[in-house]
């Protein structure tokens, strides 16, 4: 990738944009986890800091932040708080099947076209 998508990620706000930018293009009645979203955006293994710079969001973002879950599908935003309340409405509301705090991620799991080099 020569096309300063690298050079992006020299800075926090490189890394952000290029998270946002990846965010946005998961679909409706899909999820991807953290670490997942941090993988797809070029940043390794930087979950916990997605993680942080998502919980950062201003409250009318229209990024699709509750389409991103914990390892195996799990919710991390507790149930009875505001924005995990949200998280589940937003995501049965698109189809996704929310079940003991999980989404089943091999059903709702959102797999891009994987890039031939």
């Amino acid at each position: 990738m020569s096309d300063g998508y690298e050079h992006a990620l020299d800075s926090a706000e490189g890394r952000r944009t290029v998270l946002y930018s990846v965010l946005g293009q998961v679909p409706p009645g899909k999820v991807v986890s953290y670490g997942q979203l941090a993988e797809q955006a070029g940043l390794g293994r930087a979950a916990r800091w997605v993680g942080r710079t998502l919980g950062q969001l201003p409250a009318d973002t229209r990024l699709p932040w509750h389409r991103v879950l914990g390892a195996g599908g799990r919710l991390s935003l507790a149930s009875g708080t505001p924005s995990g309340d949200e998280q589940r409405a937003r995501l049965r509301a698109e189809g996704v099947n929310v079940t003991n705090n999980r989404v089943d991620m091999t059903r709702h799991g959102w797999r891009p076209m994987e890039h031939s080099g």
